[in-house]
This record gives C-alpha cells, sequence and structure tokens, in this order.
C-alpha cells in the first residue's frame, strides 16, 4: 500500500530558544543547526553538530572576552540576514518616509508559516509583510538529512499595480573568531572588480577598477582583498561582478587556522555581485560583509536607477506589477581539511558540491541532492 504525500509530510517541532539574548527558531538536521531570529529572520548562528569548538560563522562573543562590549554584535544587522527591497543608505525622502537602511525584512517580526518533514528533507517557510514598501517576502529554508547545506528559497510579491525596480542582497556578516587577520580567505567567482567612491577610510584609490583580489594602494603597496592584513585599522568596500559565464556563481570564506569552511552557491543572474565590505579594527572585533546582491554597492534605488549599468550588467531587478520576483541560494558550513589554503572552483554538479584547493590537491565533496 502507497503511502500518500499527506501522510508522508509530518510536521516538524522546531525549538525555540535564545541566541545572544535573542529569541529565535532552531532548524537542524544531523549535519547542521542553524538559529534564526524571530525578528528579522535573520541566520543569527550555524554550527556544525557535534562540533566540540562551537565555532559560527557570524561570530562567537563569547569566545573574545576582550572585546568592548559596545563591540558585541550590536543592533539589528547581525548573522546573515536580507536586505530587501532596499540596501544600504535610503535616499533622504525614503530616510523622511520612514524607510530604514537596508530595507524592512531584517527589522519586522517573521511569521512562521509551516514546519514540515517529507523524506529525508526539512521544510521550514516564513513570511514578512513589508508595508512602506508594499511588499511582502517569503523564504523558505530547506535541510536534507546527512548534507551540511541549507537551502534558501525566496519570493518578493509586489502588492501595487506599477512595475517598479528591486534592490536585493544577502548580507552575511562575519565575525570571530571565525574572521582572523591573515588567516581567513575569501575567494569567489569573479574577477572585474571596483572599490567604492567616498565614505571609506582606507589606502586604497576610491572608484578604481581592478582585477579580483589584487589591488595597488595608494601607498604604492600592493593589498590582497581575500584577507584582512595584519594590524589594519581602516574600512572600506569594494564589489565583483561574478562571472556571467559559469552555471554557478560561489564565493567562498576559509579560516587556514582553524580549518572551518562557509561557503554560498547562487546564480549569476539573480545575483550578480559580491560586495566586500571591510571593517577592520585592532581591538580584535573587526567585521566583514560578503555580501551577494543584485547591486554593486549598498546605494538608494534612486542611484542605481541612474547608474543604470556597471560593466555592461544591469544593477537591479525589475519587480512586475502584482507580480513575484525569486531567488535561490545554498550555505554550507563545514570543516575543511588540513592544509587547505584557498579555492580556486567550486561546481555544483549530479546532487554534489566540490570545492577545490588546486595547488595543494585539497578537495572537499559534499552530497547536495537539491536543485538551486
Amino acid at each position: 500500500m502507497g503511502i500518500s504525500v499527506a501522510m508522508a509530510q509530518a510536521e516538524v517541532p522546531l525549538k525555540e530558544a535564545s541566541v545572544l539574548n535573542r529569541p529565535v527558531y532552531l532548524l537542524s538536521n544531523d549535519k547542521l543547526e542553524v538559529a534564526i531570529i524571530k525578528q528579522g529572520g535573520a541566520m543569527l548562528r550555524v554550527l556544525i553538530q557535534g562540533d566540540a569548538g562551537g565555532l559560527s560563522p557570524f561570530g562567537n562573543p563569547e569566545m573574545v572576552p576582550s572585546v568592548p562590549a559596545n563591540r558585541k554584535l550590536q543592533g539589528s544587522m547581525v548573522g546573515h540576514f536580507v536586505a530587501v527591497d532596499g540596501f544600504g543608505s535610503p535616499s533622504q525622502q525614503e530616510r523622511a518616509a520612514g524607510i530604514a537602511m537596508h530595507g524592512e525584512a531584517y527589522l519586522a517580526p517573521w511569521k512562521l508559516v509551516s514546519s514540515e518533514k517529507q523524506g529525508t528533507t526539512a521544510t521550514t517557510k516564513f513570511t514578512v509583510d513589508l508595508p512602506l514598501s508594499q511588499e511582502t517576502f517569503t523564504r523558505q529554508f530547506r535541510m536534507v538529512d546527512g548534507e551540511h547545506v541549507v537551502y534558501v528559497n525566496s519570493e518578493l510579491q509586489s502588492n501595487v499595480a506599477f512595475d517598479r525596480t528591486a534592490n536585493w542582497g544577502e548580507h552575511p556578516f562575519l565575525y570571530p573568531p571565525f574572521l582572523e587577520p591573515e588567516k581567513t580567505v575569501v575567494d569567489m567567482s569573479g574577477t572585474r572588480a571596483k572599490t567604492r567612491t567616498g565614505g571609506q577610510r582606507l589606502p586604497l584609490e576610491q572608484g578604481k577598477e581592478f582585477t579580483w583580489p589584487m589591488i595597488t594602494g595608494t601607498d604604492g603597496k600592493q593589498y590582497d582583498m581575500r584577507i584582512q592584513p595584519a594590524g589594519a585599522n581602516w574600512n572600506g568596500h569594494t564589489t565583483t561582478l561574478m562571472d556571467p559565464s559559469k552555471p554557478v556563481a560561489w564565493v567562498t570564506i576559509l579560516n587556514t587556522d582553524k580549518n572551518y569552511m562557509l561557503g554560498y552557491v547562487f546564480k549569476p543572474q539573480e545575483y550578480p555581485w559580491v560586495q566586500n565590505y571591510m571593517a577592520y579594527n585592532t581591538n580584535g572585533w573587526s567585521g566583514r560583509g560578503i555580501e551577494f546582491a543584485t547591486q554593486p554597492f549598498d546605494l538608494p534605488h534612486r542611484e542605481m536607477v541612474e547608474l543604470g549599468k556597471m560593466f555592461d550588467t544591469s544593477v537591479y531587478r525589475w519587480l512586475p506589477a502584482k507580480g513575484k520576483i525569486a531567488s535561490s541560494f545554498l550555505m554550507f558550513w563545514v570543516k575543511s581539511p588540513e592544509g587547505m589554503t584557498h579555492v580556486d572552483d567550486v561546481r555544483l554538479e549530479n546532487g554534489k558540491l566540490t570545492i577545490e584547493d588546486r595547488t595543494t590537491n585539497k578537495t572537499i565533496t559534499l552530497t547536495a541532492s537539491l536543485p538551486l
């Protein structure tokens, strides 16, 4: 006798907890546990099940006791949050109308719609209203037993009767002790890059095009944007265009000393840009945003429309009248092989993720059974 779909689906009782003094839902399988903040929907923490180190890429302030309290994951821009509809500072008029930096979604309460399991796949769905933007955002998390992967599918619904542009950024924010000077290395599937113009405090020419990851500073020195230099005390912002010829875009962040890797895989037509935001301090609590987005920098809608394109690539998406646009990505968090120094390529093929360091012949192979 066959089992009906309704019978095969079982409610998954989510655990509720407090992480870093924030109420969260805990989503998990046998490999990973992810904490989702109820107010704003950010992935505040991700842990490897059974890992005695208890390290999260999004920061463990309890492991850095020397850090001043006013530097420890303050506010709502923590973990991996979504900036939609709006990425970065609003315009003067938008701010006066009540729009906050990075839009409404990461500040608003998220409604748990459903949480169920079918076979080996657990699915949890949330929705959040964006009243000022007159939009509705829906996000679905999926985790499969035996996999170090979190699959994230999202939709942005317009509630108005005219076409409009949309700004959408995924905003992972990395902190110590995963983030370490000279030890945490960022690689990605892009080459053509540019520094931001204005609002920076760094030894780089502003608005300068370069080839990721190397750039010559205003002091004549070569800077590798993949790593935080020892003793750096500056902030800056670069963007890199993802290679549109590749079937998927990817970005990885590897701690070569602690041997952990965080990675993302997504479609270059949905997120053409990876922004590299660096807030380097000498007090032991630097921060770094590795933000894949519809736009090259976190700027208001008006400025993106006026810019139109960069590197012959659009800097916004169209959201049709009373219609939807969708995006998806997968995130993986895994222990990396001893001696792995960087990533040359990430491939998603035939239900497998392959992450390669060709210099050291180190490879990570992960099961990724669901489509992107």
